[in-house]
Protein backbone atom coordinates (compact mmCIF):
# COMPACT_ATOMS: atom_id res chain seq x y z
CA UNK A 1 0.00 0.00 0.00
CA UNK A 2 1.59 3.57 -0.77
CA UNK A 3 2.87 5.32 2.16
CA UNK A 4 2.41 9.15 2.73
CA UNK A 5 4.68 9.02 5.33
CA UNK A 6 7.90 7.06 3.37
CA UNK A 7 7.01 9.26 0.64
CA UNK A 8 7.66 12.74 2.58
CA UNK A 9 10.47 10.94 4.28
CA UNK A 10 12.06 11.49 0.47
CA UNK A 11 10.71 14.59 -0.13
CA UNK A 12 12.46 15.88 2.88
CA UNK A 13 15.65 13.80 2.44
CA UNK A 14 15.72 15.22 -1.49
CA UNK A 15 14.53 19.17 -0.19
CA UNK A 16 17.83 18.85 2.74
CA UNK A 17 20.22 17.63 -0.21
CA UNK A 18 19.07 21.52 -2.36
CA UNK A 19 19.97 23.10 0.30
CA UNK A 20 22.48 21.82 2.07
CA UNK A 21 24.74 22.64 -1.10
CA UNK A 22 25.16 25.97 -3.30
CA UNK A 23 22.39 24.09 -5.91
CA UNK A 24 18.99 26.12 -4.14
CA UNK A 25 21.21 29.74 -4.24
CA UNK A 26 22.67 29.88 -7.79
CA UNK A 27 19.21 28.13 -8.55
CA UNK A 28 17.27 30.94 -6.91
CA UNK A 29 19.37 33.71 -7.76
CA UNK A 30 19.47 32.78 -11.70
CA UNK A 31 15.93 32.73 -11.69
CA UNK A 32 14.82 35.87 -9.64
CA UNK A 33 17.79 37.94 -11.78
CA UNK A 34 16.18 36.49 -15.18
CA UNK A 35 12.64 36.88 -14.17
CA UNK A 36 13.55 40.50 -12.69
CA UNK A 37 15.47 41.35 -16.02
CA UNK A 38 12.87 39.92 -18.61
CA UNK A 39 10.22 41.17 -16.86
CA UNK A 40 10.78 45.01 -16.63
CA UNK A 41 13.74 45.69 -19.05
CA UNK A 42 12.38 43.49 -22.14
CA UNK A 43 8.61 43.53 -21.01
CA UNK A 44 9.18 46.98 -21.03
CA UNK A 45 6.71 46.85 -17.45
CA UNK A 46 6.70 50.42 -16.82
CA UNK A 47 6.54 51.55 -20.56
CA UNK A 48 3.14 49.88 -20.60
CA UNK A 49 1.48 51.94 -17.83
CA UNK A 50 -0.36 49.25 -16.96
CA UNK A 51 -0.18 47.70 -13.03
CA UNK A 52 -0.31 43.98 -14.19
CA UNK A 53 2.20 41.22 -14.17
CA UNK A 54 1.69 40.11 -17.91
CA UNK A 55 5.53 40.53 -18.64
CA UNK A 56 6.04 38.10 -15.55
CA UNK A 57 3.93 35.60 -16.65
CA UNK A 58 4.90 36.00 -20.49
CA UNK A 59 8.49 34.79 -19.91
CA UNK A 60 8.32 32.59 -16.66
CA UNK A 61 7.60 29.22 -18.78
CA UNK A 62 10.56 29.57 -20.82
CA UNK A 63 13.06 30.39 -17.59
CA UNK A 64 11.65 27.25 -16.34
CA UNK A 65 12.04 25.49 -19.80
CA UNK A 66 16.27 26.23 -19.10
CA UNK A 67 15.99 26.20 -15.55
CA UNK A 68 14.07 23.05 -14.68
CA UNK A 69 15.82 20.30 -16.47
CA UNK A 70 19.18 21.95 -14.36
CA UNK A 71 17.43 20.95 -11.33
CA UNK A 72 16.07 17.53 -12.28
CA UNK A 73 19.07 16.22 -14.09
CA UNK A 74 20.13 15.31 -10.50
CA UNK A 75 17.31 13.21 -9.63
CA UNK A 76 17.95 10.12 -10.76
CA UNK A 77 21.02 10.01 -12.93
CA UNK A 78 23.41 10.99 -10.13
CA UNK A 79 21.84 7.81 -7.95
CA UNK A 80 22.89 5.73 -10.84
CA UNK A 81 26.31 7.34 -11.11
CA UNK A 82 26.79 6.51 -7.72
CA UNK A 83 25.03 3.54 -6.78
CA UNK A 84 22.97 4.28 -4.22
CA UNK A 85 20.06 3.98 -6.19
CA UNK A 86 19.72 0.58 -5.52
CA UNK A 87 20.41 1.23 -1.85
CA UNK A 88 17.14 3.62 -2.06
CA UNK A 89 14.98 0.54 -3.47
CA UNK A 90 16.13 -1.93 -1.14
CA UNK A 91 14.95 0.24 1.96
CA UNK A 92 11.31 -0.55 3.18
CA UNK A 93 9.92 1.65 0.36
CA UNK A 94 8.35 1.25 -2.38
CA UNK A 95 9.45 2.49 -5.78
CA UNK A 96 6.26 4.65 -6.15
CA UNK A 97 7.00 6.60 -2.97
CA UNK A 98 11.06 7.33 -4.39
CA UNK A 99 9.47 8.58 -7.23
CA UNK A 100 7.13 10.75 -6.10
CA UNK A 101 8.64 11.69 -3.07
CA UNK A 102 12.32 12.87 -5.50
CA UNK A 103 9.77 14.85 -7.86
CA UNK A 104 7.67 16.66 -4.40
CA UNK A 105 10.50 17.87 -3.24
CA UNK A 106 12.06 19.40 -6.78
CA UNK A 107 8.17 20.83 -6.78
CA UNK A 108 8.29 22.44 -3.43
CA UNK A 109 11.84 24.24 -4.26
CA UNK A 110 10.08 25.33 -7.91
CA UNK A 111 7.51 26.75 -5.07
CA UNK A 112 9.82 28.65 -2.74
CA UNK A 113 11.77 30.24 -5.49
CA UNK A 114 8.19 31.43 -7.05
CA UNK A 115 7.39 32.61 -3.75
CA UNK A 116 10.45 34.96 -3.78
CA UNK A 117 9.20 36.73 -6.61
CA UNK A 118 6.72 38.76 -4.28
CA UNK A 119 8.49 42.09 -4.59
CA UNK A 120 7.14 42.18 -8.49
CA UNK A 121 3.49 41.46 -6.86
CA UNK A 122 4.09 44.59 -4.06
CA UNK A 123 5.41 46.55 -6.97
CA UNK A 124 2.22 46.40 -9.49
CA UNK A 125 0.00 47.03 -5.81
CA UNK A 126 2.17 49.71 -5.17
CA UNK A 127 2.00 51.65 -8.56
CA UNK A 128 -1.69 50.55 -9.01
CA UNK A 129 -4.54 48.53 -8.62
CA UNK A 130 -3.87 45.35 -10.13
CA UNK A 131 -6.37 42.70 -10.20
CA UNK A 132 -5.19 40.21 -7.97
CA UNK A 133 -7.07 37.57 -8.59
CA UNK A 134 -5.38 37.45 -11.73
CA UNK A 135 -2.43 37.43 -10.69
CA UNK A 136 -2.64 34.81 -8.41
CA UNK A 137 -4.17 32.72 -11.07
CA UNK A 138 -1.21 33.28 -12.88
CA UNK A 139 1.01 31.98 -10.42
CA UNK A 140 -0.41 28.95 -9.54
CA UNK A 141 -0.42 28.12 -13.66
CA UNK A 142 3.00 29.03 -13.57
CA UNK A 143 3.52 26.32 -10.56
CA UNK A 144 1.55 23.59 -12.57
CA UNK A 145 3.75 24.61 -15.71
CA UNK A 146 7.09 24.07 -13.44
CA UNK A 147 5.17 20.46 -12.14
CA UNK A 148 4.96 19.89 -15.63
CA UNK A 149 8.75 19.93 -16.72
CA UNK A 150 10.16 18.80 -13.65
CA UNK A 151 7.73 15.54 -14.41
CA UNK A 152 9.23 15.61 -17.60
CA UNK A 153 12.81 16.16 -16.32
CA UNK A 154 12.72 13.50 -13.51
CA UNK A 155 11.99 10.56 -16.40
CA UNK A 156 14.48 11.73 -18.73
CA UNK A 157 16.86 11.85 -15.11
CA UNK A 158 16.06 8.31 -14.80
CA UNK A 159 17.02 7.11 -18.92
CA UNK A 160 20.52 7.98 -17.99
CA UNK A 161 23.80 8.39 -15.55
CA UNK A 162 24.84 11.28 -17.52
CA UNK A 163 23.67 14.43 -16.10
CA UNK A 164 24.03 16.47 -19.48
CA UNK A 165 22.51 14.31 -21.51
CA UNK A 166 19.26 13.93 -18.71
CA UNK A 167 19.80 17.89 -19.20
CA UNK A 168 19.65 17.78 -23.03
CA UNK A 169 16.67 15.53 -23.34
CA UNK A 170 14.48 16.78 -20.46
CA UNK A 171 15.03 20.18 -22.68
CA UNK A 172 14.05 18.84 -25.69
CA UNK A 173 10.73 17.28 -24.44
CA UNK A 174 9.88 19.96 -22.62
CA UNK A 175 10.45 22.77 -25.66
CA UNK A 176 8.10 20.11 -27.56
CA UNK A 177 5.26 21.10 -25.44
CA UNK A 178 6.12 24.23 -25.00
CA UNK A 179 5.82 25.17 -28.80
CA UNK A 180 3.42 22.53 -29.96
CA UNK A 181 0.61 25.19 -30.74
CA UNK A 182 2.45 27.87 -32.08
CA UNK A 183 1.36 28.77 -35.50
CA UNK A 184 4.67 28.08 -36.63
CA UNK A 185 4.75 24.63 -35.79
CA UNK A 186 1.29 23.56 -36.69
CA UNK A 187 1.17 25.23 -40.03
CA UNK A 188 4.34 23.18 -40.94
CA UNK A 189 2.76 19.96 -39.50
CA UNK A 190 -0.69 20.94 -40.59
CA UNK A 191 0.94 20.39 -44.81
CA UNK A 192 1.46 17.16 -43.99
CA UNK A 193 -1.11 16.08 -41.43
CA UNK A 194 -4.20 18.12 -40.50
CA UNK A 195 -4.65 15.81 -37.83
CA UNK A 196 -1.51 15.70 -36.20
CA UNK A 197 -1.35 19.50 -36.06
CA UNK A 198 -4.83 19.16 -33.91
CA UNK A 199 -3.38 16.96 -31.69
CA UNK A 200 -0.29 19.17 -31.20
CA UNK A 201 -2.73 22.14 -30.73
CA UNK A 202 -4.30 19.89 -28.10
CA UNK A 203 -1.17 18.50 -25.74
CA UNK A 204 0.48 22.48 -25.98
CA UNK A 205 0.96 23.37 -22.66
CA UNK A 206 1.42 27.32 -23.43
CA UNK A 207 -2.21 27.72 -24.34
CA UNK A 208 -3.53 26.06 -21.76
CA UNK A 209 -0.75 27.97 -19.63
CA UNK A 210 -2.35 31.78 -20.99
CA UNK A 211 -5.52 31.18 -19.50
CA UNK A 212 -4.12 30.89 -16.06
CA UNK A 213 -2.73 34.34 -16.99
CA UNK A 214 -6.42 35.75 -17.67
CA UNK A 215 -7.50 34.27 -14.58
CA UNK A 216 -9.75 31.56 -15.76
CA UNK A 217 -9.39 28.62 -14.21
CA UNK A 218 -11.11 25.70 -16.37
CA UNK A 219 -10.96 22.31 -15.41
CA UNK A 220 -10.23 20.70 -18.43
CA UNK A 221 -6.68 22.62 -17.93
CA UNK A 222 -6.39 21.66 -14.04
CA UNK A 223 -6.82 17.74 -15.68
CA UNK A 224 -4.32 18.47 -18.35
CA UNK A 225 -2.20 19.09 -16.40
CA UNK A 226 -2.25 16.79 -13.53
CA UNK A 227 -2.75 14.32 -16.11
CA UNK A 228 0.87 15.17 -17.84
CA UNK A 229 2.28 14.88 -14.49
CA UNK A 230 0.87 11.23 -13.79
CA UNK A 231 1.97 10.17 -16.81
CA UNK A 232 5.44 11.26 -16.81
CA UNK A 233 5.77 10.17 -12.95
CA UNK A 234 4.88 6.39 -13.89
CA UNK A 235 6.99 6.68 -17.42
CA UNK A 236 9.50 7.71 -14.65
CA UNK A 237 8.68 4.47 -11.86
CA UNK A 238 8.54 2.29 -15.19
CA UNK A 239 12.29 3.52 -16.17
CA UNK A 240 13.59 3.76 -12.62
CA UNK A 241 11.91 -0.60 -12.69
CA UNK A 242 13.42 -1.35 -16.16
CA UNK A 243 17.48 0.02 -15.41
CA UNK A 244 17.86 -0.28 -11.65
CA UNK A 245 20.11 -3.55 -12.48
CA UNK A 246 22.22 -1.69 -14.88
Amino acid sequence: MFSIRSMMAVTRRELNSYFATPVAAVFIVIFLALQGVLTFNLGNFFARDQADLAPFFSFIPWVFLLLVPAITMRLWAEERRLGTIELLLTLPLRQSEAVAGKFLAAWAFCAVALALTFPFWITVNVLGTPDNAVIACGYLGALLVAGAFLSVGAAMSAVTKNQVIAFVLALAVCFIFAVASYPLVTDFIARSSPDLATLARRISMNDRFLSFTRGEIELRDVIYFFSFIGFWLFLNSVIVEHRKAD
